[in-house]
């Protein structure tokens, strides 16, 4: 893969504007942003003290690939999927920074569930419900849904966690019309994603997007797009609903923190050397199946 190791960039000729879980972005003086993804691997709303080789270089060229293959469906923030691409006197920025269009981000995660699996298994268990939709009874773990459901949620500030909104909520959050058009295009990507992905062995259980507006006006997808950062990816070969699956997202990172009795409070551990070599690893092959 190009470039190195990266946990933090340092972006020529660009303003830094703030650094998240996993991205960097930049303003450049055309306006446009650069976004660079990073190595950088968060757990229960904690970056890691411990990058994954060659993370960042995956999440961004799956999310291009499928920024790609949806932009029929609704247009997207993409300009440039590689702009240092053969300069080698910024090989670390390769393969993993994009300029894009800035666009005013919706104050929301468009979230769609296809499998009943995470905290919706564990709301469903108790409530019989997912996100306060109401769902028939005797589904199991991982099971698929009746039909994908959308359940939209805050995007928090400042280290808060995200909240599940009911439709009505997010309607008079950015508007009726608006609001139905963020649904009917979730549900959209989701449906040829899903399909997709299928077709090359991978089931994705669920996934968010995000959105942001253009001029005002125009309605863009943004951030990124169906990588194992974003969504629940499960192999489809020995899929059994009934018990929790393997998975190619960074769920074996949340299993090994849990595992070793991290109270999820500062500092967060670092990871050992088979931990992160698997993780790359299932990372790297869910870009391979999906994407060659």
């Amino acid at each position: 893969m190009p470039g190195d190791v990266l946990f933090q960039s340092d972006a020529p000729d660009a303003r830094l504007l703030g650094r998240g879980k996993a991205r960097d972005i930049y303003e450049l003086d055309s306006g446009d942003l650069l976004i660079v993804t990073t190595d950088r691997i968060s757990a229960f709303d904690f970056v890691l003290p411990t990058p994954i080789p060659g993370k960042g270089v995956v999440l961004t060229q799956l999310s291009n690939f499928w920024m790609g293959m949806t932009s029929g469906i609704i247009a997207n923030h993409l300009i440039d999927p590689d702009p240092f691409a053969g300069d080698a006197s910024h090989a670390p920025l390769q393969g993993r920074s994009v300029v894009v269009r800035k666009a005013r981000p919706l104050p929301v995660e468009a979230i769609v569930r296809g499998y009943l699996a995470g905290s919706g298994w564990a709301e469903y268990r108790s409530s019989q419900s997912v996100c306060g939709v109401p769902l028939s009874a005797g589904l199991l773990e991982s099971g698929r849904l009746p039909e994908p459901l959308f359940t939209p949620s805050t995007k928090a500030e400042g280290g808060a966690h995200d909240e599940n909104i009911t439709f009505m909520q997010l309607e008079k959050l950015i508007g009726p019309r608006l609001a139905r058009r963020v649904h009917d295009v979730s549900l959209e990507l989701y449906g040829f994603a899903s399909g997709l992905a299928r077709e090359r062995g991978i089931i994705i259980a669920d996934t968010k997007f995000e959105f942001g507006l253009l001029n005002e006006s125009e309605l863009i997808l943004i951030d990124e797009a169906l990588t194992p950062d974003s969504s629940r990816f499960w192999p489809l070969d020995g899929y059994e609903p009934g018990r929790p699956q393997p998975s190619f997202d960074k769920q074996y990172v949340r299993d090994y923190l849990e595992s070793i009795g991290w109270d999820k409070r500062p500092p967060a551990p670092e990871l050992p050397p088979d931990v992160v070599a698997h993780t790359a690893a299932k990372y790297e092959e869910a870009r391979q199946r999906l994407t060659e």
